[in-house]
């Protein structure tokens, strides 16, 4: 069952008929380009065929239900609340992403109700974006049944930007605007090469499996939550550096003038920087790999991304550490941790003939370690959101 299935089945239990549509947004896995977005940076991420779908109906009193079908099969509501009446906090828990949604919607005049219920399969607390998947089919739902249709391409992306307004403002989570644009922007069969300060983008062509390939996922199953303080404090420091060297984000600062950059700053926001400008060009020099079509030549790159996150960042964790390196150990091309970081998942880049060694020694280091047994999984570039029925 898809999950615009069990949305529309979830609705119908619920409601007793049939929704007025479904909308569906997919989580994300980055292939490389952690904690640049907010610095107006690179990234380079594929949307995934793990979706979450919204199925809707319109109500005329400016009043918005949600409910959820969880992976037990149970319906769960959130108490109702009037948009007009909708403020940062409240409500909070997963209601606070649709909501939020529906808060920063009403300033652009979509205000009139509805009755939605939320049904999907993109792991929560595993680093592939489920919280922008939820506002992203949200974001396409009210849209629709407010009789808009689908957005192009540049509508895409200011959609993207107020979902992003909705976690950062209403949910209080501040992240960049990666998640919700590869969400909303991503097409089958490609990597999107997004310059998220000036928002051009690139579909570049990411065809593993015809190169004898596969990006393997490995959920560690240590959940994260980017609300907590390491997130934000990474963040902050960025944007103090940016401030010491008088320059409006970190993007500004090359590789060139790196060294010197680094001489001027506290001890502990240098990594910070050193980061966030070798993972820019890491970016760029994946991109171009992938445009050579040397797909294979990526996997130092994403190893030197990782090694980059784990010591400069400081945003791994053991078990990131672990699947990492049992994972290369066992033939990966390269692997990385992927997402915000403090748990979540990794990837690896594998061929064909080695994928099975590497699940074999990732869940064997993992029992070894006394780990709960990773959720392993392998990722094919896929479509963006859009409706999935009327």
């Amino acid at each position: 069952m898809t999950s615009a299935e069990a949305a529309a089945g979830a609705f119908r239990t619920l409601h007793g008929t049939e929704p007025c549509g479904v909308w569906s947004a997919p989580g994300r896995v980055n292939l490389i380009g952690e904690h640049t977005d907010y610095n107006d940076g690179f990234v380079l991420p594929f949307a995934l065929p793990h979706r979450l779908a919204a199925a809707g109906s319109p109500r005329d009193d400016k009043v918005l239900t949600l409910a959820t079908l969880g992976s037990d099969g149970r319906i769960q509501q959130a108490d109702p609340v009037r948009i007009p009446d909708l403020c940062p906090g409240e409500p909070d828990g997963w209601a606070a992403y649709p909501a939020g949604v529906a808060w920063v919607l009403r300033e652009h005049g979509i205000d009139g109700g509805a009755d939605l219920v939320i049904a999907g399969d993109v792991p929560t607390g595993a680093g592939l974006s489920s919280s922008a998947a939820i506002e992203c089919a949200v974001a396409l739902a009210l849209l629709g049944l407010a009789g808009h249709g689908d957005p192009d391409r540049a509508r895409r992306a200011e959609i993207a930007r107020w979902a992003q307004r909705a976690e950062n403002e209403f949910v209080g989570v501040p992240t960049g605007v990666l998640d919700q644009t590869a969400s909303l922007c991503c097409v089958e069969g490609h990597v999107l090469f997004l310059d998220v300060r000036s928002g051009e983008s690139e579909q570049v062509p990411f065809d593993a499996e015809g190169a004898g390939l596969r990006v393997l996922v490995i959920d560690t199953r240590v959940k994260h939550a980017h609300g907590e303080s390491g997130y934000g404090e990474r963040r902050r420091g960025t944007e103090r550096a940016a401030e010491l060297l008088g320059v409006e984000a970190l993007r500004e600062v090359t590789g060139d003038g790196l060294s010197s950059a680094l001489g001027t700053l506290p001890a502990e926001l240098a990594p910070l920087v050193r980061h966030v400008v070798t993972e820019n060009d890491r970016v760029v020099e994946v991109a171009r790999l992938l445009r050579e079509g040397r797909m294979a030549d990526i996997g130092p790159v994403l190893d030197a991304s990782h090694v980059s996150m784990r010591d400069d960042y400081r945003i791994s964790c053991p078990e990131l550490d672990l699947a990492v390196d049992s994972a290369r150990e066992a033939g990966a091309l390269g692997a990385r941790m992927t997402g915000g970081g403090f748990g979540g998942s990794a990837i690896a880049l594998v061929r064909d003939t080695d994928q099975q060694a590497v699940e074999n020694a990732v869940n064997a280091a993992f029992e070894q370690a006394g780990y709960r047994k990773p959720r392993l999984f392998t990722a094919v570039p896929s479509a963006g959101a859009g409706q999935d029925r009327p």
